[in-house]
């Protein structure tokens, strides 16, 4: 005789196996919500004032940078120095609810100033353009201690 195969509600035999596949869909589930939730976060912010920041940082570090390494001339900050100016005309459009603040616009004044004064003698030596990048940084100090969270 052969002996009786176990059936669906033999006591000896757990659901651990089901409870283990429900938590592992709950799991997944719960991971692509999570997901879902936080692109539509994303979607609702605007990335424009983070890039303008992001990108006048970029090309000051690489006028920090060209001190450093001693490449000094006005073929090597001129590009950075103008990339600079023209996105410090975007400041205002970048941060709208700060335009009538006066410390804000008195800081981008204060930043368009430092790089057109730059613009209009570009530095053709490491100490000239150190205090080119010295009076930038400035700049943007006194805005970011103001406004920077």
């Amino acid at each position: 005789m052969s002996e009786p195969q176990p059936t669906r509600n033999d006591p000896k035999h757990g659901n651990g196996a089901k409870y283990l596949a429900l938590l592992l869909l709950g799991l997944v589930i719960g991971a692509v919500c999570t997901v879902m939730a936080m692109r539509a976060i994303q979607a609702r912010s605007d990335p424009f004032p983070h890039s303008v920041m992001h990108v006048q940082g970029w090309h000051l570090e690489n006028l920090r940078n060209a001190v450093e390494q001693n490449r000094c001339t006005a073929t090597d900050s001129l590009p950075h120095l103008q990339a600079l100016r023209v996105m410090a005309n975007d400041i205002e459009p970048a941060f709208p609810g700060l335009r009538d603040d006066k410390r804000f616009v008195d800081a981008s004044s204060q930043l368009r100033g430092a790089l057109d004064t730059a613009l209009a003698s570009p530095p053709d030596n490491c100490t000239a353009l150190g205090k080119t990048t010295g009076a930038i940084g400035q700049a943007c100090k006194a805005c970011h201690q103001d406004f920077r969270g």
